[in-house]
């Protein structure tokens, strides 16, 4: 049987690595069945909502979608779109794996980064719940909301994910010496969960320790789990630890239904140029396969990818190359062929 997925081709170079994915996806054989639909700015201009409620339905439906990245137009009574299908969804675990691959040159090649940041997605201060104080907005106000529930299933999320893919370690990351209650709390359940997980190791650092850890000594992690805010820098962190976010991807992961995407803007500056790289999408998109328990048909991607990356030969320009988005497509196709 086919698997039916919601796909959201986006905004800006949404299109153009959507298409180049669906095609590596189409090579493999994976039997997936594409149901398009719409959301950012190019849906708010068309439909008048930038997220039409049949895409809701869709992803209700079938359980799975995968995005390009989207717009969000000012003015439409959304903070974030992203932040609204994850809300929606709850889609309460953010994954965002960091990993050096073959051909792409960082300070840190040589030391084998591959680490993995899980992030409480529902929560802390990207709760919303924030308001100003008159006159004159003289002071603002966010309440950083953190529920003992919340805590507990994004820590047992950390620890059974490492323990799936075979990972040794999980790092908790707060600031629990200074935010005693909200952090607290999570470091406190973080604690109490590693001790049902024997076979894994467990530590906690404070995240200003954590930022300057990273930065030295990067490949000592392996999976991160922390709340909301902290997880949305640290995991930029870990980007830029690997040659940034044009690599990295991620997915969102809830009960009922999960969303795999590029992180990544929509760069508006080189849309429609077919010069974009679709990497971090199609990292996001192996993550997918396996989500789907398409396990062989993932790591062939993988594996296409960075042997791809690995020769240098058909790299698009923000990795050194001058390979158009279609011609690196090319290259990853034929190498799957050549599997």
């Amino acid at each position: 049987m086919s698997q039916k997925v919601s796909l959201i081709r986006g905004d800006g170079i949404g299109p153009e690595i959507v298409e180049a994915t669906v095609r590596v996806l189409d090579g493999l054989d994976a039997g997936l069945e594409w149901e398009e639909v719409r959301a950012g700015s190019g849906a708010f201009n068309d439909l008048g909502t930038p997220l039409p409620e049949e895409t809701l339905l869709s992803i209700g439906r079938n359980k799975v979608a995968l995005k390009g990245p989207l717009e969000t137009p000012i003015g439409t009574g959304f903070r974030s779109i992203n932040v609204a299908i994850r809300k929606h969804f709850d889609m309460y675990a953010n994954v965002r794996p960091a990993k050096i691959m073959p051909g792409v040159n960082t300070r840190y090649s040589d030391t084998g980064v591959d680490l993995v940041t899980v992030r409480e997605n529902t929560e802390g201060a990207y709760s919303g719940i924030e308001h100003t104080i008159p006159p004159n907005r003289a002071a603002a106000e966010t309440i950083i909301l953190c529920t003992r529930w919340a805590c507990e299933r994004i820590v047992r999320y950390a620890f059974d994910y490492a323990r799936r893919a075979g990972r040794e370690k999980v790092t908790l990351v707060h600031k629990a010496n200074i935010l005693k209650e909200t952090n607290g709390l999570f470091l406190e359940v973080g604690q109490s969960i590693a001790r049902e997980y024997d076979d894994i190791k467990f530590e906690d650092v404070i995240v200003d320790n954590m930022c300057m850890q990273m930065v030295m000594r990067p490949e000592q992690f392996d999976v991160l789990v922390t709340m909301n805010l902290f997880g949305d820098i640290l995991s930029d962190l870990a980007a830029g630890l690997i040659g940034g976010l044009g690599l990295t991807p991620g997915a969102n992961i809830g009960k009922d239904a999960s969303m795999f995407e590029a992180v990544h803007g929509t760069a508006p500056d080189i849309a429609g140029q077919g010069v974009a790289n679709p990497t971090a999408l199609l990292r996001a998109a192996s993550m997918m396969l396996e989500h789907l328990d398409m396990v062989e048909k993932a790591r062939r991607l993988d594996q296409a990818i960075e042997a791809v990356l690995g020769r240098g030969e058909v790299v698009t320009g923000d990795l050194g190359g001058s390979a158009t988005t279609e011609e690196y497509t090319d290259a990853l196709l034929a190498e799957i062929e050549s599997q």
